[in-house]
Parts: C-alpha cells; structure tokens; sequence
C-alpha cells in the first residue's frame, strides 16, 4: 500500500515540473460579429466544421489542449522547435480553413444569414514557446503557467492595427529562438512588439496568411503522373501522411532511411522555410546530388529535380505522393518522370536498375522506420484523451444541394 502510495506521488511530482513547449492557439477572427447576424443554431452548426477543419489539420505535430468558445488550444511538448514544418503546419491549417469556407458557401443552398455571412469569417494564430506545467485531473490534462497566460493575452493586441495584416501567424520572440531563425526579416516576417501587464514588452514576428493563401491559389503544380513514367514505385506506411510528410522531407529525418544518404544541407532557398525553390545538397560520402524543390504541398506532394554526380546523366524530376488511406495509413507513390529527348531517356533507361535498388531499399527501410516509431508511441504514450471535438449536425455539406421546392 505504501509503494503505491509513493508511487503516485512520484508520478504527481513528475507532472508538476515544468517542461519546454511550443503552444499555438488558433482562433476564429470575427466570429463574434458574425453571430450577433446569424441565426444561433446554424452558426453554431458552423462554428463546429470549422473548428473540427481546424484541429484535425493541426493533428498530428500538435495535441488538442482546450476548445476555447471559437478558438482552438493545441500544444507540442518540445525544446526545439523545426521551424520549416511548423510554419507549413500553420499555414496548410490555414488553407484548409479557407477551403472550408469556400466549400461551405458554395455547396449550401440555405439563404440564412449564418450561411451568406460566413466569408467574413477568417483565422489567426499565436505560436509561442515556453515553460509549462501538465496538470492531470481524471482523464483530463490541464496545461498552466505564466507562458500559457502570455499566449492567451497575444490574442488581444492590437496587431492588426499596427501592420494592416488580418489574418495572420504571430511568432514570438521565444518561438523563433527554439525554431532557431536568426533573421525574422530575411524569412518576410514583420517585427511587432506590445506591452502586456505584469508581462513587459513581447517581440513578435508576425506572417501574412492570406497573402500566402493568394499565392497558393495562383501557383501551378508540378506533379509526375504514371502516364508515359520511367519508374513507379508504392508503399503503404503505418502513419497518418502528416508524419509520412515530415520523414520524407525532414532534412534531420532522411539519412534515417535513404540508402547512402549522410546528410541533407539546404544551400539555396526561402530563408527559414523549406519549399519551392529550396535547393539541397545531399551528401553521399564525398559526393552529392542537386536536389530541387520544383513543388511542395504539405501532406500531399512533393516534386523534385535531382542532378547526378555523374556527367552527362540527365537531370530526374520525381514526385512522392502521399494518400490518405483513412485508418491511420498512408499510400506513398514515387514516381520519375521519362525524359523527353529520346538520347537522354535511353540514359534514364540504363539507371533503372541502380534507382530499383535505391528507391525500394530506401522504402522498405522507411516502412520498418515508421511501424518502429508508431509502436514506440503508442506504448510511451500516457497522455489523456485530447478534449471532443463539438459535434456537427453535417449540414454543411461538401456537394452542392439543389434546393427543394
């Protein structure tokens, strides 16, 4: 009785020590004037698509914390922050939000003021990084401290205001040091810097997400289809394509499964961020490809231009696809495109054999890398169920409803 008595008491001590964790709250931007015109039960209807959009593009880099009324609490218990993916995280939740929107406007034939005013409607987020306490009642987890108070206040500045930017990703100071960004400003963040009580003067770094959200729509893609292909390959992989996403283009993470691979350096490209353009030396011994990224879309794609260390080798254009199998699985598809003159794709022809044995060695290596990971999680995992998403009557749908006469 006393061993278990102490135990509890270890095991309570342990979750009141504080712990490095980068915090984000994600919040809908005018949602209070936009129910004070809307009818209650469907904005609520709404408000609950949303938020479910919202947090599901979150998961998995980030736990559900709290809901909080038309906001979303999630965290990521970590000291060092890959600033590259956390900016993607942010900024495909921020697609996806606009998608919704889109889809929720366009499929609805309800003439209701909660419907026709939902474009008003936009998303915000504060990422912060600090110290926190994990504090577990019953089933539930509670996170305190002075930093989560801090991340709670940022959302009522006046950042709008001092930059014009409405919807945006603030950074703060403490969230670029962990994400290890020196130049804020080289990486097109705008300074910003607020007074809080008790608190003092907070530096931020602020992003404009509907500036990307604009240019997301405008850009083309550049995808490799199987159509007329030099080489395809598949494999299904025991993670959601998130966590897929993160191993295949994680400069930290390929060496773990890409055959001869030493290391990834980026050489050129948007500072602090990893995407289109980004070039990459991958090291193999004391040789090294050119890799680069001609597309990216977290999750879903991304294309690549590689040179050989092997002169007069044409240059390879691959694409990895991810596709959501729905039951935690992914289906990654890698396919290389034949190139075009007939001189350089009996080249391309003659290297199948050495990219068989690259590409295959390298996916089943990722496949035992990924079901390793997934069970070393589940069995350490001993966090509390996140919070219930609010339920959705399913009224917004995704297909246009003929109206009904």
């Amino acid at each position: 009785m006393l061993d278990r008595c102490a135990n509890r008491l270890h095991h309570d001590v342990v979750m009141l020590t504080p712990e490095p964790a980068c915090l984000v709250i994600a919040d809908i931007s005018g949602y209070t004037r936009y129910l004070a015109g809307a009818e209650l039960d469907h904005a609520q209807d709404i408000l609950a698509d949303l938020m479910s959009t919202v947090v599901t593009s979150l998961r998995p880099t980030f736990r559900l914390a709290k809901l909080e009324g038309d906001a979303a609490f999630v965290y990521q218990m970590t000291s060092e922050i890959d600033g590259p993916h956390l900016q993607d995280v942010i900024e495909r939740c921020y697609f996806a939000f606009q998608r919704r929107l889109r889809d929720v406007r366009q499929a609805s034939s309800c003439e209701c003021n909660a419907c026709t005013l939902v474009p008003s409607l936009d998303l915000k987020f504060i990422a912060h990084h600090g110290q926190v306490i994990r504090q577990r009642i019953a089933s539930s987890e509670e996170l305190l401290g002075s930093d989560v108070i801090v991340a709670h206040r940022l959302l009522k500045t006046s950042v709008r205001e001092a930059t014009g930017i409405a919807a945006y990703a603030l950074y703060t100071e403490g969230c670029v040091a962990a994400m290890g960004l020196t130049d804020p400003h080289a990486a097109g963040m705008v300074e910003y810097r607020t007074a809080l009580d008790g608190v003092g003067e907070i530096a931020s770094w602020v992003v404009d997400l509907r500036a990307a959200w604009t240019m997301e729509l405008a850009r083309s893609r550049v995808v490799v289809d199987a159509d007329g292909a030099l080489r395809v390959y598949e494999a299904t992989l025991d993670a959601p394509p998130a966590v897929v996403w993160e191993y295949v283009t994680s400069p930290a993470l390929r060496p773990k499964w890409q055959l001869g691979v030493e290391a990834v350096l980026q050489a050129e490209g948007p500072a602090g961020r990893r995407g289109i353009g980004t070039v990459n030396h991958c090291m193999h011994g004391k040789d090294a490809i050119i890799e680069e990224v001609l597309d990216w879309e977290p999750n879903d794609h991304v294309t690549y231009r590689s040179l050989l260390p092997t002169p007069g080798v044409p240059k390879l254009v691959n694409t990895f696809a991810f596709e959501d199998l729905g039951d935690g699985r992914t289906r990654m598809t890698a396919t290389f495109a034949r190139p075009r003159s007939a001189e350089e794709r009996a080249i391309a022809e003659g290297l199948g054999p050495m990219l068989d044995d690259i590409v295959r060695h390298g996916l089943s290596a990722l496949v035992a890398l990924l079901a390793e990971a997934s069970a070393s999680v589940a069995s350490a995992d001993e966090h509390p169920a996140e919070p219930a998403l609010p339920p959705s009557r399913n009224r917004n749908v995704s297909e246009p409803v003929p109206r009904s006469r």
